[in-house]
């Protein structure tokens, strides 16, 4: 019984006959394989190959003077990261998780600086941190909309992972709309729309730049989710208010309505009449809450706030922000078959 390749060999060597006899065809085969081989080495007919480095150097020349390493000293020890500067002003922006617990650190810059930095707020429930170096200096970097990204794109990451400074991977968008659950103490909080991308991210690259192809930073790494897997906090609207009142107040204002909620699904010939298949059933209600008082009950399902489908817990989420507190929120709701409107005044949750 003949082996697969001695199959193989007696068909290449046919071929070659067929061409201009044995040893002249193999000298031609030779000769187009190593053709083939020096056309890798020299990138002769390589021009999607040349467009992809141009575009990931490009971003890499663009982003790298703007992305700081971090090294920082708390209670839990040491550690490090990445930052990006997006003011002229020297404000950059990590993650909360590489500062926390600290009050200031070393920022180490692409060009040789180094300075020191202070942090001016983080807010673990978005697991955003904004910090501002002493001597401002790196250029800011553009911030962008992850609400514009597609699956399949190509994203650019820029960090310092394994204290390597200055280290540029790429990959693709591959995943939209992922959720990481983010923790401050007793609260437990939903990022949404979190961006997962098979751009090689390690410790250390948290807090770095993940950018599209022009440059345009569109998220802030923030996890390894596993082997070719990487998550990143998106820059969208929400994010944009959460890093506005970081720079502001040092801390980020929430809004509180006391209800607790699961997406169910609506009546059908309701869901067809409003164009939303979903709304978010009430299994609990805080007693003295906004929602309480506003008289939101168990049972209830939440059709819109604010004039927004409540399709999800995130989309009630996202209108709990600073604008939010103080101010009346109409909602209207479904209850035993019959829409009803009310008004709450979400409360600053403590």
């Amino acid at each position: 019984m003949w082996s697969f390749y001695a199959v193989y060999a007696f068909y290449v060597e046919l071929a070659m006959f067929a061409v201009g006899g044995r040893w002249a065809g193999i000298e031609a085969g030779r000769g187009r394989v190593e053709a083939l081989m020096d056309t890798e080495h020299t990138g002769v007919d390589s021009g999607a190959l040349d467009a992809y480095s141009r575009v990931v150097t490009g971003v890499a020349t663009k982003l790298l003077p703007s992305v700081a390493a971090l090294s920082v000293r708390s209670s839990r020890g040491q550690g490090a990261g990445s930052a990006v500067t997006f003011t002229d002003d020297g404000f950059l922006l990590t993650n909360a998780h590489v500062v926390a617990g600290a009050n200031g650190g070393t920022a180490d810059f692409a060009d040789g600086t180094e300075t020191r930095f202070d942090v001016v707020g983080a807010d673990p429930l978005s697991d955003l941190a904004v910090v501002r170096v002493h001597h401002p200096g790196a250029p800011a970097a553009p911030l962008g909309n992850a609400d514009d990204l597609k699956i399949g794109q190509l994203v650019v990451a820029v960090g310092n992972p394994m204290g390597l400074a200055g280290s540029v991977t790429a990959g693709v968008v591959s995943g939209l709309g992922r959720s990481l659950p983010a923790r401050d103490g007793r609260r437990i909080r939903i990022i949404d729309s979190v961006i997962q991308t098979d751009a090689a991210l390690n410790p250390g690259n948290s807090g770095g730049a993940l950018a599209d192809s022009t440059g345009t930073v569109v998220g802030i790494n923030t996890a390894v989710a596993g082997y070719g897997l990487g998550l990143a906090v998106p820059i969208n609207s929400t994010t944009r208010a959460i890093i506005g009142d970081l720079v502001a107040n040092g801390r980020v204002r929430r809004a509180w309505l006391g209800v607790a909620g699961v997406p169910a699904p609506l009546p059908p010939a309701l869901a067809e009449r409003l164009g939303q298949k979903l709304g978010l059933r009430v299994v609990e209600v805080v007693p003295g809450s906004p929602a309480g008082a506003a008289g939101i009950y168990l049972g209830d399902i939440l059709i819109t706030a604010g004039g927004q489908s409540t399709q999800s817990v995130q989309a009630l989420q996202r209108l709990m922000l600073g604008p939010a507190i103080g101010t009346n929120l109409p909602i209207t709701l479904l209850r035993k078959n019959a829409l009803v409107d009310v008004v709450t005044v979400p409360a600053e949750l403590d």
